[in-house]
């Protein structure tokens, strides 16, 4: 039979005091919905649903993604029963096993839902519900047992005493047989002020029905570990920050620190690569093998090559640096940044949708916008390309063996070809004919004495303003 999933992700979320719905809050660079939803894609369901409510528009851009998502609304929060039941005409007509997933808890793992669905409908259960033995169950409703078998789940405010001691709780995963579901929820009666339906009310109807109810029982309680407040996404961000640099020593990458060292769950790292302390490798960054990247990195979006050296405190965003390239310290590389192979880019460099072509060098204090440089190019210590006239940005090209001194200013559109040279201090605003050299700056004047302390030093005498003669 078919699987099908409903991800429940309509609530507020008001513990954690933020106006951005609570499921779209990010965990290793993702929003929790979708490290969900990637937990239920091996399952390979059918249809998959999910329950909007509170700011429904925001969390349906944020899935745009996911094109085969259907939507359903839940505009007043009434529990999860009711939930369950504003996803009803996404289901009509379906067979199979549905899979009752919640929103903000990002730590399920796809072998346990598989496992949960293998076991439902191996015992041929209308209802299976996923378990943990927590030591700490404060807030969560307790299964409640009778000769080892599920009787009733009792949510924490109604639970006895002796209930309250009990340390398995119900994880809000459930496994549920489909045609009769939502006549059964139906009957579910709504309580507390609120008249909300709880969906673990199903329990006691379909014992009521003779109709066999199951459990599966997680080994690690953090995979249904739920996020309400801004502490516990913390804790949960420390828990799969460690995971992931786990995975990533035991695929031969060396973390110093995997304390400070922060890898997002889309990016990939090759073996034999160093990651000192301090380092953020965000979004979809591929980083190649022997790598070195050192303390204060931060890499967004970027691809970086094999045997590429990242100094300290370099910011790196939608760049590309190809095999043996050298970076910073204090470099940054922004958005169409493409650095080739074995090419150094210094200190305090800045460069924006440029190219940087073999074995070129950039070291020192220079802005490169908008220009293509050839290969084997040196580019003196504070030069810029001057790209935008105000209204408009232009380009730079620069040819193969280029020597660009000191100080210079490329004022674009401008090329120079081939073995061309710059002097120092020069301002070029004209193109440069290849082997050709470019000077461009004003006449040296030397004045003798013009610093002297003598009588007719300027600026001495009794009428003399500050600055006069200078």
């Amino acid at each position: 039979m078919p699987n099908h999933v409903i991800i429940l992700a309509a609530g507020r979320g008001t513990r954690m005091r933020s106006a951005r719905p609570k499921v779209l809050h990010r965990l290793a660079g993702l929003p929790l919905i979708e490290h969900v939803a990637r937990a239920a894609d091996p399952l390979r369901p059918e249809r998959v649903g999910l329950v909007i409510g509170h700011r429904a528009e925001q969390v349906r851009a944020a899935l745009a993604h996911r094109p085969s998502l259907a939507f359903a609304r839940q505009d007043e929060q009434r529990g999860t029963g009711h939930a369950l039941l504003q996803a009803e005409p996404l289901f009509a007509g379906r067979a199979g096993t549905l899979v009752v997933l919640s929103g903000d808890v990002p730590l399920i793992r796809p072998g346990t839902l598989e496992r949960l669905v293998g076991t439902h409908e191996g015992a041929g259960a209308a209802l299976t519900v996923l378990t943990a033995a927590v030591a700490r169950p404060y807030g969560y409703g307790r299964i409640v047992r009778a000769d080892g078998r599920l009787a009733r789940i009792v949510e924490e405010r109604h639970a006895s005493a002796s209930q309250r001691r009990l340390k398995e709780i119900n994880g809000g995963i459930y496994a549920l047989d489909l045609p009769a579901l939502f006549d059964a929820v139906r009957e579910i009666p709504p309580a507390g002020a609120s008249n909300e339906i709880y969906l673990p009310d199903l329990v006691r109807i379909y014992r009521q029905r003779g109709r066999p109810v199951e459990t599966v029982e997680v080994a690690d309680p953090d995979e249904v570990r739920g996020i309400n407040s801004q502490t516990e996404l913390a804790e949960v961000k420390r828990i799969v920050r460690q995971t992931r640099n786990e995975e990533l020593m035991a695929a031969g990458v060396t973390i110093e620190d995997p304390a400070t060292t922060y890898v997002d769950m889309d990016v990939t790292v090759g073996p034999d690569t160093v990651i000192h302390p301090g380092v953020f490798l965000q979004g979809r960054t591929r980083v190649g093998a022997r790598c070195e990247l050192h303390a204060g990195v931060r890499i967004v979006d970027s691809t970086i090559g094999d045997d590429v050296t990242v100094r300290n405190h370099c910011v790196i965003q939608g760049a590309t640096l190809a095999d043996g390239a050298q970076v910073g310290p204090f470099a940054h590389l922004r958005s169409g940044a493409v650095i080739g192979e074995a090419a150094k880019v210094g200190n305090f460099v800045e460069i924006k949708k440029s190219s940087l072509g073999r074995g070129s060098k950039a070291n020192h204090l220079s802005y490169l916008g908008d220009a293509a440089i050839g290969e084997g190019v040196n580019v003196g210590a504070g030069t810029i390309t001057c790209n935008y006239d105000g209204k408009r940005k232009h380009p730079t090209t620069v040819g193969d063996r280029v020597f660009i001194g000191s100080g210079t200013q490329l004022v674009a559109p401008v090329t120079l070809g081939d073995d061309a040279y710059v002097g120092a201090g020069s301002c070029v605003t004209d193109d440069v004919p290849a082997g050709a050299l470019a000077v461009a700056r004003s006449r040296q004047v030397v004045k003798d004495g013009w610093n002297g302390r003598g009588e007719d030093a300027p600026g001495d005498g009794p009428d003399a303003r500050p600055g006069q003669g200078r």
